[in-house]
């Protein structure tokens, strides 16, 4: 059997295949395209061919696989993979040839291929925080303006500015010059409304998703988001890999019988992690979306202080959220237990 392996970059890639004995039978540099790829993978023998995880490496592993041959996405931060590299001498052609002899040795550690389905779950939220980002920017950019002039545009929501905006009195000028920052937030408001929508209708149409909507604080941009960042729960261990997936863990320095805990890590994807912890600034605020997680909050609160309690909610609520995943079932509070 052959065993192959690539080095990914945007434009080009160099390609290496060796035999079981380990020499050389391609040597290889391509353009990152399907076509050329396929040129060199399609009719061959099948073999294994390992790909460092990246932007590129689900199109490609697809790519190798429609070629008949068995594709390994492997995961970068496993060190023993490179131990035949010289890591004070780092080329394209000694990364390639460190993945080649890993695939062949089998020295990798496999990253998780996310499903489509989720895949394109991602994407639409993805879209979507880029959007609420550009709306958040142009806000800022249109208060500091005003402010600059001694003019407060007031509180309110995202989608009451331009109103809010156009009711204020200012000079000709000053409305002229800010009639692009206007024209953005307009053009933006029914691109973004269709976007959640979009975020809603997936909701709706998951059942996993609906489960999560039980849970107190939980709408269905961060059900949707927590659901396409794990893709499935059979992935970790349990609740608790998960939770450090998300960076919602705290950080640890400790030997012997010294134990020093800090700030959560915050490692993994941020996104999840932020609106987890405002679902959990939701529960704190609104005592009857969940007495029994008020609850439990208001009595760390009293102990540890308020910000703490509520980063220590967000991560519950990730436990909640794998639990009713892993056991397929809706939340249900704690029998017996009333706010404070």
């Amino acid at each position: 059997m052959e065993y192959g392996a690539i080095d990914l970059h945007l434009k080009t890639s160099v390609i290496r295949i060796v035999d079981a004995d380990g020499e050389v039978v391609v040597d290889r540099t391509v353009a990152t395209t399907r076509a050329a790829l396929t040129g060199v993978f399609a009719g061959r023998a099948p073999l294994r061919v390992l790909v460092e995880s990246g932007t590129e490496s689900e199109w490609v592993a697809q790519t190798l696989e429609a070629c008949g041959h068995a594709v390994i996405v492997a995961d970068p931060n496993y060190a023993l993979m490179y131990g035949h590299r010289a890591r004070r001498i780092k080329t394209d052609k000694r990364d390639v040839a460190a993945l080649a002899e890993a695939c062949r040795l089998g020295i990798y550690r496999a990253a998780h291929r996310v499903s489509a389905a989720q895949r394109e779950a991602r994407r639409v939220v993805r879209i979507r925080e880029q959007l609420v980002r550009i709306r958040t920017q142009t806000i800022n950019q249109l208060r500091a303006q005003l402010r600059q002039e001694g003019i407060r545009l007031g509180p309110g929501s995202a989608e009451t500015v331009v109103p809010h905006l156009d009711a204020l009195a200012m000079p000709d000028a000053l409305r002229l010059g800010l009639t692009p920052l206007r024209a953005v937030l307009a053009s933006l408001a029914p691109v973004l409304a269709a976007a959640t929508a979009d975020v809603v209708a997936r909701a709706s149409a998951d059942p996993v998703v609906r489960r999560f909507l039980t849970v107190p604080g939980i709408g269905p941009i961060t059900a949707v988001t927590f659901r396409a960042a794990l893709d499935t729960w059979e992935r970790f261990r349990d609740a608790s890999a998960a939770t450090a997936f998300l960076g919602l863990v705290p950080r640890e320095d400790s030997s012997g019988t010294r134990q020093r805990k800090g700030a959560i890590t915050k490692a993994g994807p941020g996104p999840v992690r932020a609106l987890l912890v405002q679902a959990a600034w939701v529960v704190w605020r609104q005592r009857q979306s969940g007495a029994a997680l008020h609850a439990w909050v208001e009595r760390l609160a009293a102990r540890r202080g308020k910000r703490i309690a509520v980063v220590a909610l967000a991560r519950r609520l990730a436990r909640i959220l794998f639990a009713l995943w892993r056991d397929e079932t809706d939340y249900q509070a704690a029998p017996g237990v009333v706010a404070a």
